[in-house]
């Protein structure tokens, strides 16, 4: 694949046509120039090989060399462009401090302090009152380098408040890497699955080595940090519980002690998300969709643009707890409105959107949908399972299992079934017990063994469905050992094992489902 080419269709549509007004601009001579012709070749529905663009170009005589050229020439007006749009549309802090800073450079350079010290303390202020420390360290320093003019602040007053910055931006850095480290050290762990890693001892460890037991309730730009790390590790134990109660206590803690600034928007928003993420996994829904509902109001009270990544987010676990408070059509609603949005979703939020979707499909009996939902993910296992991790496939294959079924598709059924269980019995295959070591037997499927002893059951219903309504059938998914917790358990999983039950109790999915969850 074209790697331009791929990087130009990422452009929206008003954008391709900003980017090709761009480019005409950035020379008087407007006919025939090759940089827009490749431009427009690149961006075609259909993609031309290197020998058809070539062809295309130079007709007369290819001319391969002119070409990579040109391709370079193409690349540097799209990064100029990529570069103006970005200042244009960038309405944070960070890009009004680095605007002040650059500016009275500039005033320096051309001889008039005064006003280039006057556009440095705009420049502080700002910084000081966003947390903007890697920005505020350059405003410092320039300051410093001028602090002989007659129109600059006591040395002996600027160099506290620079040490000051140092140290936070320090701690800020701190936090950054030790978030870095625990994300590398569990990638692993989701990739395997539910494989036993000791994430307590890891995260206390890097808190420890840089620094930052006590460190979180100094700003709201750190505590964001810290709790995000406390959930990567939390999200691979799978204690939802106690981190709801512990980050909505350092939320509120906050909110009373300090306050959020406006500038101060997309900490909160990261905050607000992890804290309704954690209270939808404790089953807290009707408090998770009131912090929900708190960051649209934050979303829709300013610019939308710096903090576009969080609509999607929202608007999937708005969906999420609508679904378990009765309202699954409103969660249809939301999700095809974000499939069907004026702006495409990233990759990874288009893929979230669907497989979410199917779930929503499948609780209303939409089987059909829920199928042509699930095949418009279009992915192999192999990329989920690489991309996503071993979970986010596991809920795919026993979804699409599941449709199967209930489409009377049994043959279907049971060949991804099967793929199931080869996938997990490879992965985790049984271990004997070692006396010599006094290691105790693993069953196959290790930490998924329930996961294979609720297919065997879905095999059953499959071989004869007649079954699902006998006693003795009925007692061991009553009885299903380990594959759900009343407290830690993934909500995905509940809605698996609350079709079986429905199936056996003769009742509604759906409304079996809610009355488990909401148990």
């Amino acid at each position: 694949m074209d790697d331009l080419r791929t990087t130009l269709l990422t452009l929206s549509p008003d954008d391709r046509r900003d980017f090709g007004r761009f480019i005409q601009r950035q020379r008087r001579k407007t006919i025939g120039r090759l940089d827009s012709r490749l431009y427009e070749l690149l961006v075609r529905a259909k993609e031309l090989k290197t020998e058809q663009l070539i062809a295309q170009l130079y007709p007369a005589e290819p001319n391969p060399v002119a070409y990579y050229a040109l391709r370079k020439r193409l690349m540097r007006h799209l990064t100029d462009y990529l570069l103006l749009r970005q200042r244009q549309l960038d309405t944070t802090a960070a890009a009004t401090v680095r605007g002040h800073l650059t500016l009275a450079q500039y005033l320096f350079e051309a001889g008039i302090p005064r006003l280039a010290w006057n556009t440095l303390r705009k420049a502080e202020k700002l910084g000081r009152e966003t947390e903007q420390h890697e920005q505020l360290n350059a405003v410092y320093n320039l300051q410093i380098q001028h602090a002989s003019s007659p129109y600059a602040e006591p040395l002996d007053e600027i160099l506290p408040r620079y040490r000051l910055n140092k140290k936070a931006a320090d701690e800020e850095e701190r936090a950054n890497i030790a978030d870095s480290l625990l994300r590398q050290r569990l990638r692993e762990s989701r990739v395997r699955g539910r494989a036993v890693v000791a994430v307590d001892a890891i995260l206390q460890n890097i808190l420890a080595e840089y620094d930052l037991l006590e460190a979180f309730a100094r700003s709201p730009a750190l505590l964001s940090r810290l709790m995000s790390i406390t959930r990567n590790a939390m999200l691979v134990r799978r204690d939802f519980t106690s981190f709801a109660v512990f980050i909505e206590r350092c939320y509120n803690l906050m909110e009373r002690r300090h306050g959020f600034a406006p500038a101060q928007r997309g900490h909160q928003l990261k905050l607000l998300y992890m804290l309704a993420h954690a209270l939808y996994r404790s089953r807290r829904f009707a408090e998770s969709v009131a912090y929900l509902e708190k960051g649209a109001a934050l979303l829709s009270a300013g610019p939308g643009r710096p903090f576009s990544e969080f609509t999607p987010r929202f608007t999937f676990l708005l969906a999420a707890n609508y679904a378990f408070l009765r309202r699954n059509a409103e969660s249809i609603g939301l999700l095809e409105a974000a499939l069907r949005g004026p702006k495409a979703l990233t990759a990874a939020d288009d893929l979230t959107a669907r497989l979410q979707l199917t779930f929503h499909y499948f609780a209303e009996g939409q089987f059909a949908k829920a199928n042509q939902a699930l095949l418009s993910l279009n992915r192999t296992d192999h990329w989920l399972e690489q991309h996503l991790g071993l979970e986010w496939l596991l809920n795919r294959n026993i979804g699409e299992m599941l449709i199967q079924i209930e489409l009377d598709n049994a043959e279907q059924a049971l060949t991804r079934l099967r793929a199931i269980e080869r996938t997990i019995r490879d992965l985790f295959p049984a271990v004997p017990a070692d006396a010599a070591t006094a290691t105790e037997a693993v069953p196959a499927g290790g930490p998924y063994h329930p996961v294979l002893t609720y297919l065997s059951l879905v095999r059953e219903l499959i071989e004869n469905p007649a079954t699902a309504h006998t006693h003795d059938f009925g007692n061991r998914v009553t009885h299903l050992p380990a594959f759900i917790s009343q407290e830690r358990e993934d909500l995905q999983v509940i809605s698996f094992y609350s079709w079986l039950r429905a199936r056996t109790l003769g009742r509604p999915y759906y409304n079996v489902l809610l009355e488990i969850a909401n148990a």
